[in-house]
């Protein structure tokens, strides 16, 4: 492969070319800020990169002698800018915040920066991964359609070869959503795996960090470095041992036809390839999905009352109308009624733990179709919620084809700090899936 050609390379690949001394960094970072060059102009998703920095970060890594590299030496990473990165900007996606400087890491970052990544840059946020709006990043399939939010940049960098992992972060579906609009695999680990030190909270009940990549074996490299374990080692399954739960959610009415069809396609492809499927359904007591909506957003939005509090008394006239309607609580939600949705959810997650103990994961929705016409919005997130809110990991599964020849995903779950697990099962579930779904990220 030529240098120009390295931007096409997942992290795995250019890992080992890099640790065999097949490639410098400093060329692999070349051909991903060519390629960047060349797309910016339609994809939009940087909202800060300086292509001097990036070749003396590359300069420096090509000479850390080997015995002293990291895992993630010279793997190119997006950082979505709502975490704080010592030698760049990070502006929240908000003008309140405009040339602000960190100076320090926040957690995330620094571990990665420790691993040996080159940190490129930062990619494009909503503000304060609030607003479902007001971005100009594109999916890179469809400059005229929503690549997805909040974590936009991070998710159409990584599908258009521009850096082969990013992360994000999901408070109802901003890691997921945009995986599955895009076409790329995601994680969204269990809930407080990674720290969020250092980055802007939306919500301290479900916030979570997450990362984009191009296949299930670069996850498993940033999940490593994060230090992911499970209580045992994972056992690993041939697939006519594996046992699946479709499970379609009380939100099944927002599925349009493309999720429709990519839940029974998955459903024949998994059968037809000897493993176990049964359709399963929520527990009765939580069955109904508007309620359960509702809940979750009495839990998130109430806790943004408070953490928007300070950007509000700063200036709100600088903040999107969407936070200044969270922290006056436009809403008219009342504190009992947080109350009992957090009470609610509390007790929902062991039930969930429990069911999903019965399977080696559950396959459901990750949207309820393709990526819709417009930037001016992100799509609904309904289908990711219940997940964020129970805690527990899921990867998107990008294996199938919508109208228009659009990606849709499909979300693999696991039991809260089963992560290690779902990653192995995601494997052996991908290969057919993947085969035979009809989408191809490369």
């Amino acid at each position: 492969m030529t240098v120009a050609g390295l931007h096409t390379l997942t992290a795995s690949e250019i890992s080992r070319l890099i640790k065999k001394n097949e490639v410098t960094v400093e060329d692999y970072a070349r051909s991903l800020l060519a390629r960047i060059e060349k797309r910016d102009d339609i994809v939009h998703a940087w909202t800060y990169l300086n292509p001097d920095l990036v070749i003396k970060q590359a300069q420096r890594l090509d000479g850390i002698p080997h015995a002293e590299r990291g895992p993630l030496h010279g793997v190119a990473f997006g950082i979505k800018d709502i975490l704080n990165s010592e030698d760049m900007p990070t502006e929240f996606g908000s003008p309140l915040y405009k040339g602000n400087e960190p100076s320090m890491d926040s957690s995330a970052v620094g571990v990665l920066r420790t691993a040996g990544a080159l940190i490129l840059g930062k990619t494009v946020t909503s503000e304060f991964t609030v607003a479902n709006t007001g971005t100009n990043t594109t999916n890179p399939h469809d400059p005229k359609r929503t690549p997805g939010g909040s974590s936009c940049g991070s998710a159409a960098a990584v599908v258009d070869f521009q850096v082969p992992l990013s992360v994000g972060t999901q408070t109802a579906g901003s890691v997921i959503r945009p995986a599955s609009f895009v076409g790329v695999y995601a994680m969204k680990p269990t809930f407080s795996t990674i720290s969020n030190d250092g980055l802007m909270t939306y919500s301290i009940t479900v916030d979570t960090f997450g990362f984009f990549a191009s296949s299930v074996e670069d996850l498993q490299l940033v999940a490593n470095v994060f230090a992911l374990q499970d209580d045992e080692v994972p056992v690993e399954k041939p697939l006519n041992e594996v046992r699946v739960a479709m499970m379609k959610t009380p939100l099944w009415h927002l599925a349009e036809s493309g999720t429709r069809d990519a839940m029974d396609k998955a459903a024949s492809i998994l059968t037809s390839h000897g493993a176990k499927v049964d359709d399963v359904s929520f527990p009765p007591e939580y069955s109904d999905g508007v309620a359960l909506k509702r809940m979750f957003s009495l839990i998130a939005d109430g806790e943004a009352q408070a953490a928007f509090l300070k950007e509000y008394r700063m200036d709100k006239t600088k903040v999107a109308k969407e936070i200044s309607d969270l922290v006056e609580n436009k809403f008219n939600y009342t504190k009992k009624e947080r109350l009992q949705a957090l009470d609610t959810y509390a007790r929902m997650r062991p039930a969930h733990d429990d069911l999903v103990s019965k399977y080696d994961a559950i396959v459901t929705p990750s949207v309820p179709d393709i990526a819709p016409v417009g930037i001016d919005w992100m799509g609904d997130p309904s289908f990711n919620i219940l997940w964020t809110g129970l805690h527990m990991p899921v990867i998107n599964v990008p294996a199938f084809t919508g109208s228009h020849g659009l990606p849709i995903g499909l979300s693999v779950v696991a039991g809260r700090f089963f992560d290690q697990h779902l990653l192995k099962i995601t494997e052996v579930l991908s290969v057919p899936l993947v085969e035979n779904g009809g989408w191809r990220i490369r």
